[in-house]
């Protein structure tokens, strides 16, 4: 296993393991990770043990004009209930993120530093996010940064039935994005429509 030093660089995709780790350590600061999402890696650990670096073998992706909306969600969209807005909470959104339970599991990844970091790169501009409200109040939305024309989400959370759907479904559907990264496979994704790509074909649209 690879571990970084303070050079902002990463080992080559050879190195990586069967698991999709391709380096240990280093820090969450906004040059590496904006050089770590321009390359297709991404932290992903828990809080006390040094940051892992990923870069799976199989990339789970939405090419926006495949996004799928079933009959039961056009019906919740229709009834114009929710209100969605960008980037008017993103530090709200990231702590949902961070502690709202999540049937998938995941919701305790995201660290304090993590939490720091992101908000410190939405300050730059680079990380955003969708926020769903009902009758004022937040009951979902996602964040992740955008790197060129493709975003790389992160994470979503919801409080109410189908609200972290609306919040991609319109990321997929008003933003000007290539690609939606999703990082690793979910079924909840999915259904929405995403698949899983070939590293080597994701970082090809990376790269262009």
């Amino acid at each position: 296993m690879i571990w970084l030093t303070d050079k902002i660089e990463f080992p080559s995709y050879t190195f990586t393991t069967d698991d999709g780790i391709i380096a240990l350590g280093g820090d969450l600061s906004e040059e590496r990770l904006i050089y770590a999402y321009k390359n297709g890696i991404f932290p992903w650990f828990s809080e006390g043990e040094p940051i892992v670096w990923y870069c799976p073998h199989e990339r789970m992706v939405l090419f926006p004009d495949e996004i799928k909306v079933s009959k039961s969600m056009k019906k919740v969209i229709n009834k114009n209930e929710f209100i969605i807005t960008e980037n008017k909470a993103f530090e709200e959104v990231i702590y949902n993120c961070k502690n709202v339970e999540r049937s998938d599991g995941f919701g305790t990844w995201i660290t304090d530093d993590m939490e720091q970091a992101y908000i410190n790169l939405h300050k730059k501009g680079v990380a955003k996010s969708i926020e769903v409200w009902k009758n004022e109040e937040l009951v979902g939305g996602l964040y992740g940064l955008e790197i060129n024309n493709i975003f790389c989400g992160e994470s979503m959370f919801s409080k109410i039935s189908n609200a972290s759907k609306l919040a991609f479904i319109h990321l997929a559907k008003n933003k000007d994005y290539s690609l939606i990264d999703c990082q690793i496979y979910n079924e909840h994704l999915a259904s929405l429509g995403a698949k899983e790509v070939a590293r080597e074909t994701f970082l090809e649209i990376l790269k262009s």
